[in-house]
């Protein structure tokens, strides 16, 4: 089943174009890593996606439904489902981490009680559950980091948009912190779409890889498929 279809997607900034004819569609469940160096074009997907922006030319669909087209926004961000977490992860230094989690549900009407079952349930599977009280500034980067995933996930979104999560984390970390976004995942079933340019960052999380350059698709296909190709398309991605 198609979540996300691009179709013939061109985007411009400041007369330059940053995305050429973009064809491609994101099943449900999967793990869909968009690879390449910085100002290929990953991030502006996500933005697209997201509907931050419209596209000049094509169209994006969510679900069978169109909810952008040329130049015009045609579902709101709010109403598409989605989860996301950027690099910047725009914790609110004033809420605790409760209050991070909580202020997406209340903003939907959840009522208290299903607002605390889910907060809880989301702090326990990412291990946070003692620090519900703290607020992001006494905490880690690490267990900052699983507070924007848990405040994204709480709200159960259909596709989760990740940019470039992990990069500001030293290599244990960001190691350590790729198989919990993987366990996330599965025990959750939501579909991802996850930026880097890290490509054994994305050789371990991806079902599938969409390799970019330039604005560009020059290939996707399973991490395999990608892994084989790469004295081709090595030249690239960083190493």
């Amino acid at each position: 089943m198609k979540v996300v279809e691009f179709k013939a997607v061109s985007k411009s900034y400041n007369g330059t174009r940053v995305l050429k004819d973009i064809d491609f569609q994101v099943e449900k469940g999967e793990r869909l890593i968009l690879l390449g160096p910085s100002g290929c074009g990953k991030t502006t997907i996500l933005r697209l996606i997201a509907g931050f922006i419209a596209p000049d030319q094509g169209s994006i669909e969510i679900g069978g439904r169109v909810v952008s087209e040329p130049g015009r926004i045609v579902v709101p961000p709010e109403e598409r489902n989605l989860g996301m977490v950027f690099q910047d992860l725009a914790l609110w230094p004033h809420l605790s981490v409760k209050g991070n989690l909580e202020f997406g549900l209340k903003a939907k009407g959840f009522s208290k009680a299903e607002r605390d079952q889910r907060i809880e349930k989301m702090l326990e599977m990412v291990g946070l559950r003692e620090y519900a009280n703290r607020k992001p500034g006494e905490l880690s980067g690490g267990q900052q980091q699983r507070v924007a995933l848990a405040r994204a996930l709480v709200l159960e979104p259909t596709v989760m948009l990740m940019d470039e999560p992990l990069s500001s984390l030293d290599t244990e970390l960001n190691i350590r912190l790729r198989r919990e976004v993987i366990a996330l995942h599965k025990s959750l079933g939501f579909t991802m779409i996850y930026v880097t340019h890290d490509r054994e960052e994305a050789f371990e999380i991806a079902t599938r890889v969409m390799v970019m350059s330039e604005g560009e698709i020059v290939k996707v296909g399973s991490v395999k498929e990608v892994r084989n190709s790469l004295t081709s398309i090595s030249p690239l991605i960083p190493s």
